[in-house]
């Protein structure tokens, strides 16, 4: 597939303007980067993340905050370049972003030798696991593969599962999954007996489904972000599996049911409470946070948002709880205040967002625990909570 370069892409979202959102501001003081993939395969992901921006605080601790947005269209190269003009022709204080694993390793350099902070709201540990000296520039909003592999394993365990199948993309997002769930399957004495892989561009997953269907698995792990989570499990469908499927939280999006249907029913994943509000405690502590971000998001937009677009709002929240801390030590665009705001986002604990609760050390830049991921499943065409 041919992508935009990334000068058209810019052209095309008149992403060269600064989204400024406090009325009157010209230059804010603090300025933000945000890298979505609001066009291209991955848009289902990226969209949503797009749309938040302007749901992200404008003033923090009596200073202004400017968002630039940019589209990479889901490109790589893209995200590069995009990356490159917030840093050194922007000059932006952090970066939140891109959308897609792949185009998030691929940027992970950069920010780390200019020394500013990003907020990687994709599926991937890849990109802050393991730790080193690039890597600690990195923050990510969304929840390790591990913390949500152990749920499913464990729910496959209790349901006497001993064979599985896995389909994953190929790229970075299903290689940490196929070595997370191998190691964990290993340990619970679950055999993979398919192992299959494929582009998020596919227009067809025939022979992989076949290959798996061969193996006959009593179930399979479908690893994929976005809408490219639903091909592979309705051509299961289609082909005559019986099986059960189970999905990573990169299908936990409205349009995995919309593009599914039917076919997806039954389907169990883990994901943060956002998806099933209505349906947890109100003690639960996220959901005072989520609820607030989902309202706001449907006045804006007229549409429930994806929990990807959730990934993003926390980085806002992130930003809000360590900027005060930052400016203590420089002035925003300086190095000083970079390297202070990434110190002061490592020390956040007990900080309650859409996705979880937040605790963050120099050697955990994601910071999830439990409170981070619910066992849900699809019945009726709706999310549901398992209990």
């Amino acid at each position: 597939m041919t992508f935009p370069t990334f000068s058209r892409v810019v052209s095309a979202v008149a992403a060269t303007t600064a989204l400024t959102l406090s009325a009157g501001v010209a230059q804010a003081q603090i300025k933000v980067g945000v890298v979505t993939s609001s066009t291209g395969p991955i848009a289902l992901v990226g969209q949503p993340q797009k749309n938040t921006v302007p749901l992200l605080p404008t003033e923090v601790a009596g200073q202004k905050v400017q968002y630039i947005a940019l589209d990479d269209a889901s490109d790589p190269t893209a995200s590069v370049a995009a990356f490159r003009k917030l840093i050194n022709e922007e000059k932006v204080d952090a970066i939140i972003g891109p959308s897609g694993s792949p185009n998030a390793m691929g940027v992970i350099q950069f920010a780390a030798e200019a020394g500013v902070p990003m907020f990687a709201p994709v599926g991937t540990a890849a990109v802050v696991l393991p730790m080193d000296d690039k890597k600690k520039w990195v923050f990510k909003t969304t929840q390790n593969d591990d913390l949500i592999a152990r749920a499913l394993v464990q729910h496959m365990v209790a349901a006497k599962v001993k064979t599985l199948g896995f389909i994953g993309t190929a790229d970075p997002y299903g290689d940490n999954w196929l070595k997370v769930a191998s190691a964990l399957a290993e340990k619970s004495g679950l055999k993979i007996v398919a192992t299959e892989r494929f582009q998020r561009q596919d227009t067809s997953l025939t022979a992989q489904g076949l290959k798996v269907l061969a193996a006959a698995p009593e179930a399979v792990l479908i690893a994929a972000p976005g809408s490219s989570a639903v091909l592979p499990q309705t051509t299961l469908f289609d082909q005559g599996y019986k099986g059960r499927v189970y999905q990573t939280h990169g299908a936990a999006l409205p349009d995995f049911l919309k593009l599914g249907g039917r076919k997806v029913e039954g389907t169990v994943l883990a994901a943060s409470a956002m998806l099933v509000l209505d349906q947890v405690s109100d003690s639960h502590p996220t959901k005072k946070i989520a609820a607030k971000y989902v309202a706001d998001y449907e006045k804006l937009h007229g549409s429930k948002p994806a929990t990807f677009g959730a990934n993003v709002y926390d980085a806002g929240l992130m930003l809000q709880a360590a900027i005060p801390t930052a400016l203590k030590s420089g002035k925003p665009g300086t190095p000083a205040f970079r390297s202070a705001l990434r110190d002061a986002v490592e020390q956040i604990r007990e900080l309650p967002a859409t996705q979880g609760v937040y605790n963050l050390s120099p050697a955990d830049h994601s910071g999830f625990d439990e409170r981070g991921r619910e066992l849900i499943t699809v019945k009726n065409g709706q999310w549901t909570l398992l209990k």
